[in-house]
């Protein structure tokens, strides 16, 4: 059974390696967790993947967050601009668990700070802010409107109801 275990694991590794860039080291943690894992199925403790997540994060907060990258706080995978998808497809979490999990603040966002600032300068440059100014003002334009043909609605005297004594 040991062949197929490692045939298991060369299947899984490799999979996940032709969709994500690994290190050398990442590679071999990747083949050692997965393998250990499917030691732990084999002999009936499910529990095996579970408890890795338990335990603390794999990287500080600081380390986490720098300014080019982000780092997963589960896994220590680097590297990325943005968590949100890793998040979702690696670990199966929403970034409002992930934030909960390692008490980050709502004002910490999960990108890399210069990811962050790249796409505010271009949203600058095409002018989205303008767009966004001259939407809501035709948006408050037609509930204008709409306000100024309703009074005529309002104006008719309601009904009065009787108390009940």
């Amino acid at each position: 059974m040991a062949s197929t275990l490692l045939e298991l694991t060369a299947g899984i590794v490799s999979s996940h390696a032709a969709v994500s860039e690994l290190s050398t080291d990442e590679l071999v943690q990747e083949i050692q967790k997965v393998f250990t894992t499917l030691q732990g199925l084999e002999g009936g403790s499910a529990e095996a993947a579970p408890a890795e997540e338990a335990k603390g994060p794999a990287v500080t907060l600081k380390k986490a967050f720098q300014a080019d990258q982000v780092v997963c706080m589960i896994c220590g995978k680097g590297g990325m601009k943005t968590l949100t998808r890793h998040l979702a497809q690696v670990h199966d979490m929403k970034p409002g668990e992930y934030r909960k999990q390692f008490g980050i603040p709502s004002t910490q966002p999960l990108t890399a700070k210069k990811f962050s600032e790249a796409r505010k300068q271009m949203a600058r440059d095409r002018g989205l802010a303008d767009n966004l100014a001259k939407a809501r003002a035709v948006r408050m334009a037609k509930i204008q409107e709409k306000k100024a043909a309703t009074p005529e609605k309002a104006a008719k005297p309601k009904a009065v109801r009787k108390k009940k004594a």
